[in-house]
């Protein structure tokens, strides 16, 4: 539903006369600016520290989008007095997409995960260990940067325009950003209307007309502005940022002075809370990391408590259970003899079993709901003897991108046909109906990603994806593998974006482990580095998958603010290519510093990554693995399937996830029992307390990026040998 524009009275004086009810206005601002991408890479700085941190700890990497629009917003609202022109919602949404395209680089490039595992887990009889200089490690995710977020570019308009999926982080962070900049300020909170999110610039108040009359710039006298009521001045309180960014940076500060404190105490990292006996055999401790407990917060209660159960069966009846049967026989925290290990295989068996299931539900529910109304236009096609209806394709509309600091919406003045804003005149005289439906759903197109940048940004991102593994691995990943692994992660991506666009939740972890398991099938076991390719296999189709369905939660959020996707996409692409570069520096930083695998950086997801490459290239399991794994993966794809039933419906969230338990199981019990104390703290907070999410998810995103950018002054103690307490 379009916002209400107001009355005849209040609108624009000049409006050309063959602009219709429908038309849609466009919001006031500048869509790409030097200053929204100078502040959006330093806010994607930090997140991107942080990401490192907690990746390499546990393989937990976040875009905190709600965050990054909050910092931005207050950076620029302290800078008010200096700024040549207004901050508007459109470049706070540019900068949340370059701070969003740098902070998933860690995850998105294999920092936490596969080069880890590369580097420090494969064997001498698989290849490795393979060690990367600096400039290789850039070379390698400068090649993975790209693609994912080209790709996204095409799919924008299937799942925003025309089935305008949810998106629902997305959704939430236009309205805080509208709410940060007085417009949607709901009375008595914010309140989330998905209702509301389905067209161009429904979420913005304050618009010009798309279209303006050759002599509406003529004069130089102004418009004065009509008096507002004391509804709409009640409904333009200005939203409580100060409050939220005083509560960001005071969490972020408690956070980091208990940061600092662990390099001094250790200690305070494990608090033998259930006996000194159970904490140093059996693992059982409390990490009271304020960072972990935001991280439960911003989960939730219902995957938190899903982590603690596979956290009580892994570590507490499977781990004791394989030690005392000899399955196991090594210490506990041995990854290769001890239960520490063992359990890994049945998590693994739990992940893979949960990724069939619910991507193929992705991949085939379109076809299945499709289907009989493809079939019924095809025969209603064929008996009216249009054959050649079934083949013709309409344009989209797409120009080049606008680079300068213009407003993208000049080029729109002095217009006097609404066939000049069309590509192809044909068609609005065609269908002026569908012209109208057009202009409504989706942005003016000389704000929309060129047809032709798509075609040759895809084809080069290949190329230098292609490239770049090659220089990186040389012959030991053979061309046709490479070809074959990006082809791929574009097919899964597709389903990733769905995914994300109907639970929020992108499944990337199950996209790597399906693109490992069908390359386990194509690559022949006795090609000794089967293991590696498996491993770059499932990198690329990770990187993919994460890229294309992070921006497209950004795509949305500018959707519905009324940003030109065009900006979004450049405001992408520099941010990813600035995060490879930064991400690799820091990746390099800390396992200079730290030992990796150590007791800070345990690198659990590179086990998984390089046990997924073992078990599905039939490498050998311990004692007994593979029957509780296979019991374990058809009782979770029966749970799975059962989820995936009970979608919306309130029963669901008692159902165990299958990641959760998953996650809950090679993770050590000291970081899910820390999340899981946030996860009971945002269920007091909303459910007991009724409170609104915003300043909850402020504390815990302060929490999150203090432990996780000051980490960066104990890094600088650690390196110069500076002596724990």
């Amino acid at each position: 539903m379009s916002p209400d524009r107001g009355s005849e009275a209040d609108a624009p004086s000049q409006r050309p006369h063959h602009a219709t009810d429908g038309m849609r206005l466009l919001p006031e601002g500048r869509h790409f600016t030097v200053r929204g991408v100078a502040v959006g890479l330093l806010v994607g700085l930090v997140i991107c520290f942080s990401n490192m941190y907690f990746g390499l700890q546990t393989g937990w990497v976040s875009m905190m989008t709600m965050p990054a629009s909050l910092l931005g917003f207050g950076i620029f609202r302290t800078l008010a007095p200096h700024l040549k022109f207004p901050f508007s919602p459109v470049e706070n949404v540019l900068v949340q997409s370059v701070a969003g395209g740098m902070a998933i680089m860690p995850l998105g490039c294999g920092f936490v995960g596969v080069l880890p595992a590369m580097e420090y887990l494969l064997s001498s009889e698989e290849q490795g260990p393979i060690s990367l200089s600096l400039w290789k490690l850039m070379v390698w995710s400068l090649g993975l940067c790209y693609f994912g977020v080209v790709f996204a570019v095409p799919l924008r308009r299937q799942v925003i325009i025309r089935e305008k999926l949810k998106f629902p982080s997305g959704f939430s962070t236009a309205v805080l950003i509208g709410v940060l900049h007085g417009k949607n300020q709901p009375k008595g909170g914010m309140v989330l209307d998905p209702s509301r999110a389905d067209t161009f610039g429904s979420l913005a108040l304050e618009n010009r007309p798309l279209l303006e009359s050759e002599d509406a710039n003529d004069g130089n006298e102004t418009t004065p502005a009509p008096a507002t009521t004391a509804d709409e001045e009640s409904l333009a309180q200005p939203y409580s940022w100060g409050a939220n960014i005083k509560l960001l940076l005071i969490t972020f500060g408690i956070s980091g002075f208990y940061t600092l404190c662990t390099y001094f105490f250790p200690v305070l990292r494990s608090l033998p809370i259930f006996g000194t006996y159970a904490a140093s055999t059996w693992l059982w401790d409390l990490n009271p990391s304020l960072a972990y407990v935001g991280q439960g917060i911003i989960m939730g209660p219902a995957t938190t408590l899903h982590m603690l159960l596979g956290a009580v069966v892994g570590w507490g009846i499977l781990s004791p259970l394989a030690k005392h049967m000899g399955w196991a026989p090594g210490p506990v925290s041995d990854w290769e003899t001890g239960s520490k290990g063992w359990i890994v295989w049945v998590s693994l068996a739990i992940m893979l079993a949960d990724s069939v299931v619910s991507l193929s539900y992705i991949a085939f529910r379109p076809l299945v709901q499709n289907a009989p109304s493809y079939v019924a236009s095809v025969r209603q096609k064929l008996q009216h003897g249009s054959v050649k209806g079934l083949f013709r394709s309409q344009s989209t509309g797409y120009t080049a991108v606008r680079m300068s600091e213009d407003d993208p919406r000049d080029s729109t003045a002095g217009r006097n046909s609404l066939s000049q804003l069309l590509p192809n005149p044909t068609f609005q005289q065609d269908d002026d109906h569908e012209l109208r439906e057009w202009d409504q759903d989706d942005a003016p197109p000389e704000q929309l990603v060129g047809s032709k940048t798509v075609s040759i940004g895809l084809v080069l991102s290949i190329l230098i994806c292609v490239a770049s593994i090659h220089i990186t691995f040389g012959d030991l990943v053979p061309l046709y593998a490479n070809i074959i692994a990006i082809l791929m992660a574009l097919v899964l991506s597709i389903m990733g974006v769905r995914a994300l666009g109907e639970t929020d939740l992108n499944p990337v972890s199950g996209i790597s482990k399906l693109a490992q398991l069908f390359f386990a099938l194509i690559i022949p076991q006795s090609n000794k580095a089967s293991v590696l390719i498996n491993l770059v296999a499932g990198a690329v189709s990770e990187a993919g998958a994460l890229q294309a369905g992070d921006l497209m939660q950004d795509l949305k959020t500018g959707h519905l603010l009324g940003a030109a996707p065009n900006a979004q996409f450049w405001g992408q692409v520099i941010g990813a290519t600035v995060g490879a570069v930064v991400s690799a520096l820091i990746y390099r930083l800390y396992t200079a510093v730290y030992q990796v695998p150590g007791d800070l950086f345990q690198v659990p997801t590179a086990y998984v990554w390089i046990f997924t490459a073992r078990l599905v290239t039939g490498q050998g399991l311990p004692p007994l693995a593979r029957e509780w794994a296979i019991g374990a993966a058809v009782l979770f794809a029966f749970l799975t399937a059962l989820r995936t039933k009970g979608l919306g419906k309130s029963w669901q969230v008692y159902v165990p996830g299958g990641i959760a338990v998953a996650i809950g199981m090679y993770n050590v019990p000291s970081f899910t029992l820390a999340r899981t104390i946030g996860g009971l703290v945002s269920w007091y907070w909303r459910q007991h307390l009724k409170r609104e999410d915003t300043p909850l998810i402020v504390l815990a995103s302060g929490f999150v990026l203090g432990e996780g950018f000051l980490s960066i002054v104990n890094l600088i103690l650690q390196s110069a040998r500076v002596p724990h307490l």
